[in-house]
């Protein structure tokens, strides 16, 4: 993700609870990256009645600006808009990943939607430190009070470098993922052999539209292969669009960043299977428990 000679990611966070707020602390950053020499124009991502705001207040600039509603940015899951971020700073960013984004999630919509989708836009968060450490980039997280709760406030300064209350990353992961996952249904379907041909067909009695179904069952193919070997049993449950796949890998994943960075073409662990999943699924939760990991898919 980073060309030339790296320099740390700057990552920033602002909280507001009005619009004056928000603009008061948006303009100085926008002006900021304005004015970076060699860099090029800042892109502000937020709700349409803050870009609305800010195109106000900032006249004449507002044409130097690219603002992007933030509907439009993050239409998926964490995973999608680490991607969504990675290809744009390929795309428009100067030498070393220089631009600066301003940044306001979706919380109104899926990223706030339940607790747990909630706890997977914390861990976005946290990993974009590790994952876009060594780039030049200049991101301030805009968060709004009035749809983002205070527990989410909370959350959000621990995975932002500079807020008194920063945490290791990993380590905060680590706490995101310390509680157990529900145990399946007593009715989840074993699969010895999880290949994707029998996960489709499985999938489309479940209810899932061929096309999604494909999509499914080549997420959990793939992620089969990426862990392998499988210790037992795959198991699958659920109905549409809520599919869900449970498998065992008898090693540990040991790479916390596994599935959110672009394979490298040596075909390495973790592999394409977990990068691709992340992209298609809803939710991929890992949890390693001793000698293996028990990893699951759900596709909505």
């Amino acid at each position: 993700m980073t060309t030339g000679r790296p320099t740390p990611f700057d990552h920033r966070m602002a909280v507001f609870d009005t619009d004056d707020a928000f603009v008061a602390a948006a303009l100085p950053f926008l002006g900021e990256g304005l004015a970076a020499p060699g860099e090029p124009p800042p892109v502000a991502i937020a709700a349409p009645h803050h870009l609305d705001l800010l195109r106000d207040a900032l006249g004449g600039d507002a044409k130097q600006i690219t603002c992007v509603p933030h509907t439009e940015w993050y239409t998926g899951s964490a995973a999608n808009a680490v991607a969504r971020a990675a290809a744009h700073l390929t795309a428009h960013a100067g030498p070393g990943g220089r631009i600066h984004l301003l940044m306001e999630p979706v919380w109104g919509g899926r990223a706030g939607r339940s607790t747990r989708e909630t706890t997977e836009w914390i861990r976005y968060e946290a990993l974009a430190n590790p994952l876009f450490g060594s780039l030049a980039t200049t991101a301030l997280c805009a968060y709004d009070t009035r749809t983002a709760g205070p527990a989410v406030v909370a959350a959000a300064r621990r995975a932002h470098p500079g807020t008194e209350v920063y945490e290791d990353p990993f380590r905060l992961v680590a706490e995101l993922d310390a509680l157990p996952l529900p145990l399946p249904p007593e009715g989840a379907e074993p699969f010895a052999e999880p290949h994707a041909a029998a996960v489709r067909s499985w999938a489309e009695r479940r209810g899932l539209p061929a096309a999604d179904a494909e999509l499914f069952a080549t997420a959990v193919a793939g992620a089969a292969a990426a862990l392998a070997p499988l210790d037992g049993t795959a198991l699958l449950w659920g109905e549409a669009p809520a599919c869900v796949c449970e498998l065992r890998a008898a090693r540990p994943v040991a790479d916390p960043l596994a599935g959110f960075v672009p394979p490298p073409p040596d075909g390495l662990e973790p592999g394409p299977g977990l990068w691709y999943a992340r992209q298609v699924c809803a939710y991929v939760d890992i949890r390693d428990d001793g000698g293996g990991a028990t990893v699951r898919l759900q596709y909505a």
